[in-house]
């Protein structure tokens, strides 16, 4: 066969390929998808879920199914969705911690930036900083000159070890070179009754859990950790704005797909999910859950996640966790 000829079947199956990548996202979906979430139902990110999975399914025409897969801190869901086959029928609605298990777990059975396709990052959600009001403190500058005075420093609480709020208690103590002392809790419920009691001086709360504390006085709000302020608590100061300038750690969820998926499902699914949460009413429903939203393109949400990872190892490192 001559060079010809075989340029002319280069191009013949380049544009079969096309095609048949065309006709998949044409047809698509063509029965119900199933997106996990490594969580355990009831909490505000499976409610989030299960609200954009009812918007997904009107929208393509098949039902999009909510199955939790609990463990690991979500990485059995995580490496559930990794695995399944490329044909955009199984989706992960991943949280915050698929940026952090890469510097926690020497093992992690996947690889984040791999094995997965970006879809569209969905909704954000601020934490608190936090004080017992007896801590005498109103702003970050005043927090940060106390904890580097304090003998001993000050304790903050988490609901956990390499957990999202335990991580934005130590970019506070990275970029206020304060050293703060970490009392990670089994759940977020014990972290912040533990400083409403008094018992530790700081805590990084979401805006829902903290926004009743605030209202009954039983805690005192010193600043947000997102880039803007919370529409739940405007009165609040960012970090950022509060002194400690270029602060931000949020919690979030978006949906990833296995790597391989066709570019034409991602783009599908990337539109189905943009207008579905950008709706007001989808929009209203997660804002009263303390989450706003924030779409994207699939390539916006890979930049966005290759960031938290990058800044997840360096807090890892700061913090001096080992792996497991």
């Amino acid at each position: 066969m001559d060079s010809h000829a075989r340029f002319a079947l280069l191009v013949c199956a380049v544009m079969i390929a096309l095609a048949a990548g065309g006709a998949a996202a044409q047809s698509y979906p063509v029965k119900p998808v199933r997106m996990l979430f490594g969580f355990s139902p009831g909490g505000a990110g499976d409610v989030s879920a299960r609200l954009l999975a009812q918007k997904m399914s009107e929208a393509l025409g098949q039902q999009v199914i909510v199955e939790n897969r609990t463990g690991a801190g979500g990485a059995i869901a995580d490496e559930a969705v990794a695995r399944a086959p490329a044909d955009g029928y199984t989706l992960l609605f991943c949280a915050g911690s698929i940026a952090t298990l890469p510097a926690l777990r020497a093992k992690l059975p996947y690889d984040v930036q791999r094995d997965f396709a970006p879809v569209s990052l969905v909704v954000i959600t601020a934490f608190v900083l936090s004080v017992h009001p007896s801590v005498p403190v109103r702003d970050v500058r005043a927090m940060i000159a106390l904890a580097r005075s304090r003998s001993g420093g000050l304790t903050f609480s988490s609901p956990g070890v390499g957990s999202s709020s335990h991580l934005a208690g130590e970019l506070f103590n990275m970029m206020a070179q304060a050293r703060m002392l970490h009392v990670p809790f089994k759940g977020a419920p014990e972290a912040v009754t533990a400083v409403v009691a008094g018992e530790i001086d700081v805590g990084f709360p979401s805006v829902t859990g903290a926004l009743p504390l605030v209202a009954a006085g039983k805690l005192k709000p010193v600043a947000v950790t997102s880039a803007a302020r919370s529409p739940l608590m405007p009165d609040i100061p960012t970090m950022s704005e509060s002194g400690l300038q270029g602060y931000q750690r949020n919690g979030w969820n978006g949906v990833l797909a296995p790597a391989g998926v066709p570019r034409d499902v991602i783009a599908r699914l990337n539109a189905v999910i943009v207008k579905a949460v950008n709706a007001p009413e989808l929009k209203e429903s997660l804002r009263k859950l303390a989450y706003e939203t924030q779409t994207g393109t699939p390539a916006e949400f890979a930049a966005f996640l290759k960031s938290e990872i990058e800044q997840s190892a360096k807090l890892v490192k700061f913090a001096g966790l080992k792996r497991s």
